[in-house]
């Protein structure tokens, strides 16, 4: 999704290069990009002589925020407190920065 992002509408064949060394065969880059189309997040024009160029539908901040709920949902039984708590258990946040965190929803509380 960064790459059209990044780059705007595309085919697969220019999509491609613009992959980390050890490339995926165009197959499995095509698989991938006609899964993000059926999930909502890409669409395509019509065919340029059979091939489609595919474009973003959403943003990035959406597709993070989508992203971020369907983990929560899957993983975490829909829980955020779970999903720091495992954050936390994990080491993965300090304390410092669940206080950081804690300050920040006082914050914006008070607005």
């Amino acid at each position: 999704m960064k790459l059209f992002w990044k780059n705007g509408g595309m085919f697969v064949k220019d999509l491609i290069p613009l992959l980390p060394e050890s490339r995926p065969h165009f197959n499995t880059v095509s698989t991938q990009v006609r899964m993000l189309e059926k999930d909502g997040f890409l669409s395509h024009d019509k065919s340029y002589g059979g091939s489609f160029r595919y474009y973003p539908l959403v943003t990035e901040e959406s597709y993070k925020e989508s992203s971020l709920t369907g983990l929560i949902s899957g993983w975490f039984g829909n829980s955020y407190m779970s999903a720091v708590s495992t954050l936390l258990r994990d080491e993965k946040i300090t304390v410092d920065e669940l206080k950081e965190l804690i300050r920040q929803v006082e914050e914006k509380k008070a607005e």
